[in-house]
C-alpha cells in the first residue's frame, strides 16, 4: 500500500468523472456482463469489479436505514479489504485478524485484486443472500469462481476468504446486536433492535417535556405510523480507534430547554425560515445528503477512479469506514445523553394554531397560513428517527472530510452529482423542475453545504450542526493515524 500521490481532479474532467460515476449510483442499474472483462494484472478491483455491483440492487437495502446500520454494513463489507491485503504487503498487520504474510514474489496485483474481490464476495453473499445472482455476476466480470470457498492462507482468493469471516467472527458480539439475538433470543429475531432499554419521555401524541425528544407521526404509503429511536444502543457499540465516546467533550444544547425561552423560540424561527426558503437546489440538497451512498460514493469515485490503485484505494476507503463508524458512535451517545427536542415539536409547542410562513408540504411550495401543528419537515417521511443534538449527518461529513483532506493533502476536489428532473423522493414527478447539477469545488464546501442541508431539511437546529466541530474532526484524525499505524505494522 504505498503512499498516494497528491492529485486532485479540477474543471471540466472532474465534472465528466464525476458524471459518469454518479449517473451509475442514482440510476443505480447497469449491464451485468457474462464473460470476464476485468484485468486483474492492472485494474482497480473496487472501482472496476466491486462497486459497479453494490450500486445496484443493494442500494434499495440502505433506503430508509439509520447511518449506525450502515456505518456497520460498511465495517463488515470493506474493513476485511486491508486484512486480505496486509498479507501481501513488506509491514501491514490486519485490522481484525493477521492471516500471514505472503512471499515478497507474490504481491502483484493479480494476488491482490482477487484476495479484494473473493472477499467483497464472501461478505455480501453472506449479508445480502437475496441478491445473489448479481455477486455471480461480479465474480464473472473478473473471470473468478464463486464455488471456491476454501479458508485458505497461502492462496489469494482463500486469504480474501478468511479476512470476510474473520471480520465477522470478530464484530460477533460489538453491542450492534446486528443478529437480533440480545439477550438469548432465539426466535423470531429482531436485527439492531435496542437491548439496553431506551424508552422516550414523550409520547407521539403528547409533548410533556418541550426540550426532550418525542417520537413523530409519519404518513408512509398512505398509512400513519409512529417513530421509534433507531438504534439508541448504538453509544454503547465497541469503537475502533477510541475506548469510550465519553472522552470527547460536547457542550450541551444551550437553547434547547425552556429554561431558556429566547434561545427556544430562536432555533425555531432559525429552522422555520429555512422551510420558507426551500427552492430545487436546497430541497436536492437535502435529499442527497441524507443518502447513505451517494454524496459519499461521489468522492470516492471522483478521487479513487483512474488515479489510484487497489491497495491506495482500500486504504482510503477504510480510512473513510472508520470515521464514519466512530462518529456514529460518538453521536449515538450524545444524542442518547442529551435526548433533544426536533424541530417539529418544539415549532408545535410554540405555534399550534398560529398561521406561519414555510413548505407547505409535497407539490405545495412555500405557503403563508400552515400552523405549527401541521408543519412538517421536509424529510419527515424518510427521516430516521432520533433526538436531535448532536446532528450525525454533519458529524459524518465533517469527519470524512477531514480524512479526505490528509489522504490527498489537500482541500481541493471539484464533486458534481447530477440531479434528473423530477428524481425526488419526497415530491416525485415535480422537483427538480428541471436537470441539474449539484457542484462543490473543496471537500469544506461539500461539508458545510451537508450540514446546512440539516437545517433546510428541518431535521436539525443549526446549533446542532455547528457542535459536531468539537468532535467529528478528531475522529477523522483518528481514522487516518490508525490505518497508518496498522500499515505500518501496529
Amino acid at each position: 500500500m504505498r503512499r498516494p500521490r497528491k492529485r486532485h481532479l479540477g474543471g471540466a474532467a472532474a465534472v465528466a468523472a464525476a458524471i459518469a460515476l454518479v449517473v451509475s449510483l442514482t440510476n443505480g442499474v447497469s449491464a451485468a456482463p457474462q464473460a470476464a472483462t476485468f484485468d486483474l494484472d492492472h485494474g482497480n478491483a473496487l472501482t472496476d469489479v466491486i462497486y459497479p455491483a453494490l450500486n445496484t440492487e443493494p442500494r434499495v437495502e440502505y433506503s430508509g436505514r439509520p447511518g449506525s446500520w450502515a456505518a456497520d454494513r460498511a465495517m463488515l463489507i470493506e474493513l476485511p479489504w486491508f486484512d486480505a491485503l496486509a498479507a501481501y504487503h513488506p509491514t501491514a498487520v490486519g485490522i481484525f485478524s493477521t492471516i500471514g504474510r505472503r512471499p515478497a514474489e507474490e504481491h502483484t496485483t493479480r494476488n491482490k485484486n482477487i484476495a479484494v474481490i473473493y472477499s467483497a464476495y464472501t461478505s455480501l453473499s453472506k449479508l445480502y443472500p437475496q441478491h445473489e445472482a448479481t455477486w455471480q455476476r461480479m465474480m464473472a466480470t473478473a473471470g473468478l469462481d464463486p464455488a471456491v470457498t476454501a479458508e485458505d492462507r497461502t492462496t489469494a482468493s482463500g486469504i480474501g476468504i478468511l479476512a470476510a469471516k474473520n471480520a465477522m467472527a470478530a464484530r460477533r458480539n460489538d453491542g450492534t446486536n446486528r443478529d437480533g439475538d440480545a439477550g438469548g433470543r432465539r426466535y423470531n429475531r429482531e436485527p439492531y433492535a435496542d437491548h439496553t432499554g431506551y424508552r422516550p419521555v414523550n409520547s407521539p401524541y403528547e409533548l410533556r417535556f418541550p426540550s426532550r425528544w418525542q417520537p413523530n407521526t409519519i404518513s408512509k404509503r398512505e398509512v400513519v405510523n409512529t417513530q421509534e429511536f433507531a438504534t439508541p444502543q448504538f453509544g454503547r457499540v465497541k469503537p475502533i480507534t477510541f475506548d469510550r465516546p465519553e472522552q470527547f467533550r460536547l457542550t450541551p444544547p444551550a437553547n434547547h430547554h425552556l429554561l431558556n425561552p429566547k434561545g427556544y423560540r430562536k432555533q425555531a424561527d432559525e429552522v422555520l425560515r429555512a422551510s420558507a426558503g426551500l427552492d430545487d437546489r436546497k430541497k436536492m440538497s437535502a435529499e442527497i445528503f441524507s443518502d447513505n451512498i451517494t454524496p459519499y460514493g461521489a468522492i470516492a469515485h471522483t478521487l479513487l477512479r483512474g488515479r489510484y490503485n487497489t491497495e491506495d484505494s482500500v486504504r482510503f476507503i477504510v480510512m473513510t469506514d472508520v470515521a464514519g463508524f466512530d462518529v456514529a458512535i460518538a453521536s449515538w451517545y450524545y444524542m442518547r445523553k442529551y435526548d433533544s427536542v426536533q424541530p417539529f415539536s418544539a415549532i408545535r409547542h410554540l405555534y399550534p394554531n398560529k398561521k406561519l410562513t414555510a413548505w407547505g408540504g409535497p407539490g405545495r411550495g412555500t405557503v403563508n397560513d400552515i400552523t405549527g401543528t401541521q408543519w412538517r419537515s421536509y424529510l419527515s417521511s424518510v427521516a430516521i428517527a432520533a433526538p436531535e443534538y448532536p446532528s450525525v449527518n454533519a458529524a459524518v461529513c465533517v469527519a470524512y472530510a477531514q480524512v479526505a483532506r490528509r489522504f490527498t493533502g489537500t482541500d481541493k476536489l471539484t464533486v458534481v452529482i447530477p440531479v434528473r428532473k423530477g428524481s425526488s423522493i419526497v415530491e416525485p414527478g415535480v422537483t427538480p423542475a428541471a436537470d441539474m447539477m449539484l457542484t462543490w469545488n473543496s471537500y469544506s464546501e461539500w461539508a458545510a453545504e451537508c450540514g446546512q442541508s440539516r437545517v433546510w431539511a428541518g431535521e436539525n437546529f443549526p446549533a446542532s450542526v455547528a457542535a459536531v466541530d468539537q468532535y467529528a474532526p478528531q475522529l477523522g484524525d483518528r481514522a487516518f493515524d490508525f490505518v497508518q499505524r496498522k500499515l505500518n505494522g501496529r
